[in-house]
């Protein structure tokens, strides 16, 4: 379906990109991991969970250290797909359920609508999590030519089930259903299979079969490393959990468990596009859909240290993303940084669509802005703030501008909004891990080089060792202890200000030291709030309840 008067374009010409000749528009493979915690990767500075394919990326492309989302997954997801606030969707509040009735609005373009119009053939493996209710609003009618995966916010890493409980008046619906889709149809034949695996030998089929001589988007939305279902939350291979014997606590270590096995679906990734002659153009993007949810939280067992807060909170470890962009044509010469600017979720959609020869400028009413050129050439982006998300029905809003930080209400009443570990460094203390160019020269060597993505990097003649000791520096955030004399916050009863590059763990409020910035980010907040729509969410129906449509979650409202 075509939306934009846009010619296709067949080829962009990239004389300032990497080798100064023509090339075939990039393919785009976006990576996003679900409820995955900053301190999760260890190009972060942990060395509790390597994640040597990850690393071996980042090393050789841009770490995103500014880089945002928001709170939970729908809002993000809904933001990667339309370029839009969820504010101005109506995705802002909370997350879609099996028994919602309302999805994605029908009336926004989606980033693979945009690509197809400019030729593109896209895919999606994994999550959905934008609407199902009717088929419409199912990835096949938002712009997608298949779809291997789930249309919930979670499933079981082996029966792929998914359990949901509601209150409703004075009964409780509780829903038990299977949830795995090859397009519209179920697909039985996945029972008993590890999920990640799944997505991943899906992922590379999917490579495997493109037809090179046109684009290829495709969109990895892991299970990983969500919680499964309440009665054995977080599973992994037995195999690879006893890899893992170092970490006492057992649910950290099948957490890391569950993490490696991520790590090693991305390499595979890259080794299928290395296999099919389609590595040196591709732009590669892994992302984080909200902050990991730590200490228990949804019985989960991620890792945000330093930062504060989890998941469904507005604090940095809510909302700052483990993020990187990795493509052998950023310049050489722009390879192996940091990227400082701010970025949010909404920017993919025109950063993504600039590098795949777009037009942003024929981009209407969106919030994101294009960064293509930040990442090829360090030029200054367009964004200076980033609305983390107002949820008038949660009771609070969070806005960073600049390097200022504004938190205005918080959620489950604050009991939430501590600092929570594991930090990964040596001896749990908060001591920078690389004391030596030795130590950090070993690490790679160690880990990173003999991962797959490090191996199919280097046949591209790449290196990601030439910045490795300043990037690890750069992309780790250090607080030490809370000072004893930080002004406490205490967002519940007035909205808290932080400047954020000088104290990331939000330890200091200076609202009342700052009053005139304290007023201009609440200006900001109400102008925004202004120009918020209404939630769309609605009351759960229980004929959605999988027990009437064969255990499984379908789009019920098609047949009732």
């Amino acid at each position: 379906m075509a939306y934009l008067h846009i010619v296709a374009l067949s080829f962009l010409v990239s004389s300032s990109w990497a080798s100064g000749k023509q090339i075939q528009q990039p393919n785009l493979i976006f990576i996003l991991a679900d409820d995955f915690g900053w301190n999760d990767v260890s190009f972060h500075g942990s060395k509790q969970i390597p994640t040597p394919n990850l690393d071996a990326l980042a090393f050789s492309g841009l770490i995103l250290q500014n880089y945002y989302v928001t709170p939970l997954c729908t809002p993000s997801r809904s933001a990667l797909m339309t370029g839009k606030h969820p504010i101005h969707t109506g995705m802002q509040h909370d997350v879609l359920y099996g028994y919602s009735r309302y999805g994605l609005p029908l009336s926004e373009i989606t980033l693979p609508e945009y690509l197809k119009d400019l030729g593109y053939k896209n895919h999606i493996v994994g999550k959905w999590h934008l609407g199902h209710y009717t088929s419409v609003y199912t990835p096949l009618y938002r712009g997608f030519d298949s779809h291997y995966g789930y249309w919930t916010g979670h499933q079981d890493y082996y029966d792929h089930t998914a359990v949901e409980w509601v209150q409703i008046a004075h009964e409780r619906l509780n829903a038990w259903g299977y949830d795995m889709r090859r397009n519209h149809s179920v697909d039985w034949s996945a029972y008993g299979k590890y999920t990640t695996t799944l997505l991943t030998d899906e992922a590379c089929d999917v490579i495997t079969k493109h037809d090179v001589s046109g684009p290829l988007f495709l969109y990895v939305a892991h299970l990983a490393v969500h919680s499964a279902n309440p009665y054995s939350p977080l599973q992994a291979p037995e195999e690879t959990v006893e890899m893992f014997s170092n970490i006492e606590d057992l649910q950290r270590r099948r957490y890391a468990a569950m993490v490696h096995e991520l790590d090693v679906s991305v390499g595979k990734i890259v080794k299928s596009l290395g296999d099919n002659n389609m590595l040196e153009n591709t732009v590669i993007v892994f992302s984080t859909d909200n902050g990991g949810p730590a200490a228990g939280f949804n019985q989960n067992a991620a890792s945000n240290w330093p930062l504060k807060g989890v998941k469904n909170t507005p604090w940095e470890g809510g909302v700052r993303a483990a993020g990187l962009i990795w493509s052998p044509l950023i310049p050489k010469s722009r390879r192996g940084q940091v990227m400082s600017n701010l970025m949010d979720i909404s920017d993919w959609l025109p950063t993504l669509f600039e590098a795949a020869g777009g037009d942003v400028a024929t981009l209407k009413g969106l919030d994101g802005v294009s960064h293509w050129n930040t990442v090829l050439y360090d030029k200054p982006s367009a964004r200076n703030h980033v609305l983390h998300n107002i949820d008038d029905q949660l009771g609070y809003a969070a806005i960073r501008k600049e390097n200022w930080k504004l938190v205005k209400g918080t959620t489950y009443e604050g009991s939430w909004d501590g600092w929570y570990g594991p930090s990964g460094r040596t001896n749990e203390s908060s001591t920078n891990f690389i004391n030596s160019v030795d130590d950090v020269s070993l690490i790679y060597k160690n880990a990173v080089l003999d991962s797959d993505a490090a191996q199919y990097i280097a046949m591209l003649g790449m290196s990601g060792t030439q910045n490795l000791y300043q990037q690890l520096l750069d992309a780790e955030i250090s607080c030490g202890e809370r000072p004893v004399d930080a002004h406490p916050c205490l967002p519940l009863d007035a909205p808290c200000l932080f400047d954020i590059e000088q104290d990331p763990c939000e330890y200091n409020n200076l609202a009342e030291k700052m009053p005139h910035i304290t007023e201009d980010l609440l200006s900001l907040l109400s102008w925004y709030n202004s120009t918020a729509v209404a939630p769309l969410n609605t009351s759960p129906d229980p004929m959605s309840n999988p027990k009437y449509w064969n255990y499984t979650y379908t789009n019920w409202a098609d047949f009732v």
